[in-house]
Order: C-alpha cells, then structure tokens, then sequence
C-alpha cells in the first residue's frame, strides 16, 4: 500500500528533474559562453551569484508565504514566470543583443522565483512522501542530482558545440513542458494553513526563527553547511576558471570532471537507498563532509592531468549524497509540518547565504590574487613546481587553500556536533543532546 502512495511522488520527482536537467544544460552553457567572450572569472561568477543573492535575501518571508499558499499553485506560477525569463535568453541571442548585465538581471529574476518554489517544492514532497520512506526518497533525490550533473555537461556541450546556445535553450523550455503539465494534473494534498494564512508575513516569518532558536542541534547544522556552502563556492567558481585555462584542459575536459562528479554522487545515492539507518545520523554528516573537504581540493591543486582531477571529483562527491539523507531525515523529523515552509526558508538564508559571497570572491581571488601572484613567480619558484605557470596556476592555489579551510570547518563544528545525538529510535520528531 506504502509503495502505491509513492507514485504520485515518483511522477513529481521525475518530471521535475528533468526539468531541473534542462534548467542546468542552460546554466552550464551560459557559463561556456559567457567565459568564451570574456575568460573572465568574475564575470562568469556574477551569474552564480546573481542567481543566490535574491534567494537568500527574501527566503525567509518567501517561506511564510509559501505557509500561506497553495503549494501547487505556487510550483506552478514559480516555474512559469521563471521558463519566461529563459524563453527571453533565447529571444535576445536569436536577435543576436545577449550581453553579461541580461544574463545578471535574468537570473536574479530567476533566483527571486525559486525563493518562493523551492520552500513549497519542499513542504509537497513531505506531504506525498510517508515517513517512513524519507531516507530511500532522499536517495531518490540525490539520484536524480546525480544524474543530472553526469548528463549536464554532456548534452549542454554537445549541443552547445554542434547546435548553439538556442538549441540548448530549447531543450529547456521543452522539459519544462513536460513538468508543468505533470504538476498540473497531479493532486497535492494540503495541510490547514487557516492559522498561518491570518498572520502577517513579517509574524510567520519570525515564529520560523524564532523556532530555530529552540533547537540547537537544527542550527548548529545549518550553520556547519553553510561554512561548507562558502568553501565550496569559491570552489565552483574557481574550477572553470582553472580546467578551461590549463594546457590540457578546456571545455571537453571540463564537462568529463563535471560528470565524474555526477558518477561520483549517483554511486552514492544508490548507496543511501541500500544502506539501513544508521545509529547516529549527526555524526554521519560530520563523517562524510570530513571525508569530502579533505580530498577533493587538494588533489585539484597539486594534479595536472584530468585523471587527477577526476579522481579529486569522486573522493569530493562520493559521501555527499549519504550526508544529504542523513541531514533531510533529521529535518522532516524534527520540523514540524505547519512550521516546514518558514523553517526551510529560514534554512534557505542561513545555511545558502555564503554561496553568492563564495562564488563573488572565488572569482575576485582568481582574477585579482592568486593568477597575478603565479603569473609573477620566477621559474625557480617552488610555487611553480607545486602549482604550475600556465594561466590556471592561481586557480590551483586557491584550491589548496580551499581544501586546508574546508578541513579546519569539519573539525571546528564536529567539536560542536559530536555531542549530539539522533536517530529514530531516540525519537520520531525531537534529537537528543547528549554529552560523550
């Protein structure tokens, strides 16, 4: 019976992916482009961080509205105005006028629309997903992920590459076709949101903080992820910046490291469905997040072959998808269902709001520090030796330093989560503090 109850769910995860797989194609060959008329790091950075700069600012009054709203309705309206920005993008490059600040303003548009779905998105899959089956449909999600950065950079450069920009585009807007009309005939049920509905927005949005105050454990982890969330932005933004650069690099090789990321996180995620509960979910993403900081960064920035650096992509990925579901167990759990919408917007800013300022000072610290300092070194340098000369030398400087930060978050906040402790069989809804 469970397993039928999980249908309507299995449509809406699917049709969304795909959607999400045709809205990162896009992204990613926006990235290409724009890096191709510009080799700017900055400038392709920008469009990150215009894309998360919104989505942090207005997340919190976005979830108490998301509370307030029907949350079809909401996914829908979301995701059409969001297609009509994207459906712009192509106009502009069939008109050939696309320039960077219409990339900028499209995507903070964009970025203000999935402030608002992503919260409802959320609180839609709580409701059509038993409780018991959260960790497997965390995994679900994670698959799909997984996938889609697999097939992201293979199909974006492909048809980037053999079709242009506009076919990609197009690949798009038909995927997201193919979601909405889902959604639409697809029935949600809803919680009671009388109660919320005749509060303030500037009222709910406080009970959502005001909530997280209360739980210790909840923030502590959203604030561990968002010290992860920085590193690993200025990472994002630095490695296009350094595989594209490198002599034996460039588009292809990027999209091959890309989807060894992908590989990498699908393995995980069949891992996640497979695995049992394990006894203490906290200390599991303490675990996994260690395993990934202390990897990745550091064979991206001492490798010069793209064998190294895609064997950096899945040490760096491989336990992420297990860190996920332990987090997304632990936040169903414990929120409760009238508080989801608020409380995940709160998440929203709190643990997302170092990601425009990664991206924005991962491209600073390419361009700015790290290739003028390389680009200074005499070929006796050791910098040269451990790092390179060619242009993307500064880009694996960074990520030494990216990997030594990333292990100082991981220990830092391990000190402070050890203590706690979480699983099904403390409690079905409330963690336990305990001390080792």
């Amino acid at each position: 019976m469970k397993t039928k109850q999980l249908k309507p769910y299995l449509l809406l995860w699917s049709t969304q992916s795909l959607s999400a797989l045709g809205s990162g194609m896009t992204s990613y060959a926006l990235v290409l482009w724009l890096y191709q008329r510009t080799g700017s790091a900055i400038q392709t950075a920008m469009l990150s961080f215009c894309s998360y700069a919104p989505y942090v600012l207005m997340s919190i009054f976005a979830g108490a509205l998301s509370d307030k709203w029907n949350k079809k309705r909401t996914m829908l309206v979301c995701d059409f105005a969001a297609a009509l920005s994207t459906a712009a993008v192509f106009f502009l490059i069939k008109a050939d006028v696309l320039s960077a600040w219409h990339l900028y303003v499209l995507n903070a548009f964009n970025g203000l629309m999935n402030t608002v779905q992503q919260p409802a998105s959320e609180v839609a899959a709580t409701l059509l997903i038993p409780k018991e089956y959260y960790q497997k449909t965390s995994g679900l999600r994670s698959f799909s992920q997984a996938l889609n950065t697999i097939l992201t950079p293979v199909f974006a450069t492909a048809l980037f590459a053999g079709a242009g920009m506009g076919e990609v585009i197009a690949f798009d807007l038909s995927s997201f076709a193919v979601a909405s009309l889902t959604l639409l005939c697809l029935r949600i049920p809803e919680e009671d949101t009388a109660v919320q509905a005749a509060e303030s927005t500037l009222r709910s949005a406080r009970k959502g903080l005001s909530w997280l105050r209360k739980k210790p454990l909840i923030l502590q982890l959203m604030l561990f992820l968002a010290a992860i969330n920085f590193v690993a932005s200025i990472y994002n933004a630095a490695l296009p910046a350094m595989i594209l650069s490198r002599s034996n690099g460039g588009e292809t090789v990027l999209g091959v490291v890309n989807a060894c990321v992908g590989i990498a996180t699908l393995a995980g995620s069949v891992l996640v469905t497979l695995l049992p509960a394990p006894k203490n979910r906290v200390r599991m993403i303490c675990i996994a997040l260690f395993l990934s900081m202390s990897s990745e960064n550091f064979l991206l920035a001492f490798g010069r072959t793209p064998l190294i650096w895609c064997m950096g992509a899945v040490l760096g990925w491989l336990s992420i998808p297990y860190m996920n579901a332990n987090l997304d167990v632990i936040f169903r759990n414990t929120i409760p269902l009238e508080m989801q919408g608020r409380v995940y917007a709160c998440r929203n800013t709190l643990q997302f709001f170092t990601i425009p300022l990664g991206f924005l000072l991962g491209g600073v610290l390419v361009d700015k520090v790290f290739e003028p300092l390389m680009a200074a070194q005499p070929v006796s340098s050791p910098l040269i030796y451990l790092f390179g000369k060619s242009k993307g030398a500064g880009a694996a400087m960074l990520f030494f330093f990216l990997g030594i930060a990333g292990v100082l978050v991981c220990v830092i906040f391990s000190a402070r989560l050890w203590k706690y402790q979480w699983s099904e069989k403390l409690s079905a809804c409330e963690p336990t503090g305990k001390e080792r």
